[in-house]
């Protein structure tokens, strides 16, 4: 005895659509959020003398085949020597006169820092985005 099912390709059109909304809006949209987070955290643990490596700072978003890649990164030329920088004079006086090292809240590995900070806010943010 068979029995007929009717609906099915209305089910599997909605169940696309969904797939599809949440690979393509909420994705991004939370990616953008937590990148958000992340960057305004790095950018109050940035070094300050002139403001140029704060101001580098930037978000990109991209697609590698599946994968949704959110990069938070600061493009001056000098930003990785910066970030890895030992952090030694953090507080001692400046040769030029203009305040003190790594002061008044700049921190050694900003960016790394703010990601490991921010990693339980950023997971929420993605799993709220997504609805799950």
């Amino acid at each position: 005895m068979g029995v007929k099912v009717r609906g099915l390709e209305q089910v599997q059109a909605r169940m696309d659509a969904l797939i599809g909304d949440i690979q393509g809006r909420k994705a991004v949209r939370g990616v953008q959020s937590a990148m958000f987070v992340v960057g305004a955290e790095a950018a109050s643990k940035t070094p300050r003398d002139t403001a140029t490596l704060v101001n580098s700072q930037f978000r990109e978003l991209s697609f590698i085949g599946t994968r949704l890649i959110g990069r938070v990164g600061f493009s001056a030329n000098y930003a990785a020597y910066v970030h890895d920088a030992a952090g030694k004079l953090k507080g001692q006086p400046r040769a030029n006169g203009r305040g003190d090292y790594w002061n008044p809240h700049g921190e050694p590995e900003f960016l790394k820092k703010a990601v490991e900070e921010k990693r339980d806010q950023v997971v929420e943010i993605i799993r709220k985005e997504l609805g799950l």
